[in-house]
């Protein structure tokens, strides 16, 4: 067991380091917590940016910990960035200051990925990453003009609903052929494309960009095959990038895209763990590491590596989740599924937007999906936690529990 006094830094202060906080605290733990962060604000999940918060059903996120926590049971820093890691001395700067640990979590998270593209830096050529982002496009939206949204994933889905929501023109422009496609493939993809088709959404898909017009301020995105299309406002949902240089300064191993932990999320320094966007796992259940960049990951991990800084030193083995919720269609993921080589079995109405998709490989769950659906949530991460052996008759016509 670590000693409950030594003093324990967390670099970032949004979903993972202040999970990490209040759970160290729930823990036992009775020494100093200094939790540096370069928002203003005290941690908070970001789902809400690109649902409720977007949507205009709420004008906050949802915060971490108890009103009162990061001001009164630790050191918050807000407005702090971490400009290097000492791990010799034991050491973290930021700025002049510097602050001493005895165990460090990083936990930096991630930051949208920008096009470099001609008219790139436009005004209204924007991304969506924190509270400010989304109440400031929230504003735009409701404002009028055209919406073009850039990028077919998660962010951009959910971008586009809420922005056709509010009234808005939406464009809709990626080059795959079908939303999510990397994610679900090409069947379940063609759902979602259906969906926004059906509100509204203008789909060019199989389409790339190759700038912004505009003097000043943004007026529309030129494609491949020289058309414009008008837009007022244009979101970046094209992915994030990452923040490894701290670590990587640090001399911290580095793969798959992450900072390298060991399945207790450890990296190559003993006494730092990594958690989060930035953490590429040794996952006890999958072959090869795994970076997720969604809600529940930077939540549990959070939670799961306070115990190992205590001493636990057990393994994180959750799967991977995430949620959705666009237009009148909301579902749930768990698992992990390579959609390119993973068979699809559906059960339930893919017409009607009421199903159950898993993802088999070898007799086996990877992942399933249920969309309109509420009944079977836990029975499904059971499942996908279990890999037991099953039948395409089991999942499709079964009792799930």
């Amino acid at each position: 067991m670590a000693n409950t006094t030594d003093p324990i830094v967390i670099i970032g202060a949004s979903l993972a380091g202040g999970a990490a906080a209040v759970a160290l605290r729930e823990g036992g733990y009775q020494g100093e917590i200094t939790l540096l962060g370069t928002e203003t604000h005290r941690p908070y999940e970001r789902p809400p940016l690109s649902k409720a918060l977007l949507l205009g059903d709420a004008d906050e996120p949802d915060w971490v910990g108890e009103d009162g926590f990061f001001d009164n049971s630790v050191t918050w820093l807000p407005g702090t960035t971490a400009t290097a890691i000492d791990t010799d001395r034991h050491v973290v700067v930021a700025g002049e200051a510097e602050y001493r640990y005895q165990k460090l979590i990083i936990a930096t998270g991630s930051t949208p990925r920008r096009l470099d593209l001609p008219g790139g830096d436009l005004d209204g050529v924007l991304t969506l990453r924190t509270v400010e982002d989304a109440l400031a496009l929230r504003e735009r939206f409701a404002a009028g003009g055209p919406v073009a949204v850039i990028g077919a994933g998660w962010i951009g889905c959910e971008v586009a609903a809420a922005a056709r929501k509010h009234g808005a023109a939406v464009t809709m422009i990626a080059p795959e052929h079908q939303p999510l496609v990397r994610v679900l493939g090409e069947e379940i993809g063609a759902v979602f494309g259906g969906l926004h088709r059906d509100h509204g959404v203008d789909l060019r898909l199989g389409a790339s960009v190759q700038g912004f017009e505009g003097e000043g301020k943004v007026s529309g995105v030129r494609l491949g095959d020289g058309s414009v299309v008008p837009a007022q406002t244009v979101v970046l949902g094209v992915g994030a990038v990452p923040n490894l240089s701290l670590a990587e300064a640090a001399g911290l191993d580095l793969a798959d895209g992450g900072v390298a932990v060991d399945p207790t999320l450890r990296t190559s320094e003993f006494d730092v763990y990594a958690i989060g966007d930035i953490a590429a796992h040794d996952h006890p259940r999958y072959p090869g590491r795994v970076r997720v960049e969604h809600w529940a990951n930077a939540k549990d991990q959070g939670a799961h590596v306070a115990a190992n800084v205590l001493g636990a030193e057990t393994p994180y083995q959750a799967s991977p989740y995430f949620f959705t919720d666009q237009y009148d269609l909301g579902c749930e993921y768990r698992g992990l599924a390579d959609p390119d080589h993973d068979r699809l079995v559906v059960r339930g109405d893919l017409n009607r937007r009421e199903f159950i998709a898993f993802w088999v490989r070898d007799g086996v769950v990877t992942a399933a999906m249920n969309v309109n659906d509420w009944d079977h949530g836990d029975a499904l991460g059971a499942l996908v936690d279990s890999g037991r052996q099953v039948t395409d008759e089991e999942l499709i016509n079964g009792d799930l529990g």
